[in-house]
């Protein structure tokens, strides 16, 4: 099995920061894709940002230039650096992971969510 544990989460001013952490444990070979989604009330969940093994990275329009998502391979973590935030940032944050077994075998897990709250 393998469990996912975010954290990072909280009230924030417009234009401030947060640092959101995902950590993976469990029965992992390694990890392929890791990435980040929010889901507002009332709206569909949609991706923020995605990272590949190798480092490559992809972001929605919506935060290019605000976000930034890295990953360590050797802690099975991904990370959300979110500066410059706005209250349409308010949302409960995923994160998604596509696992790798030791018999090869590629499974999707999701975090439990975290919510973040910008607000004055």
């Amino acid at each position: 099995q393998v469990q996912l544990v975010e954290s990072g989460g909280g009230l924030v001013q417009p234009g401030g920061s947060l640092r959101l952490s995902c950590a993976a444990s469990g029965r992992i070979f390694s990890i392929n894709a890791m990435v980040w989604y929010r889901q507002a009330p009332g709206k569909q969940r949609e991706l923020v940002a995605a990272i590949t093994r190798g480092g490559s990275t992809n972001y929605a329009d919506s935060v290019k230039g605000r976000f930034t998502i890295s990953r360590d391979n050797a802690k099975n973590t991904v990370y959300l650096q979110m500066n410059s935030l706005k209250p349409e940032d308010t949302a409960v944050y995923y994160c998604n992971v596509e696992v790798i077994t030791a018999t090869l075998l590629a499974n999707d897990y999701w975090g439990q969510g975290t919510q973040v709250t910008v607000s004055s």
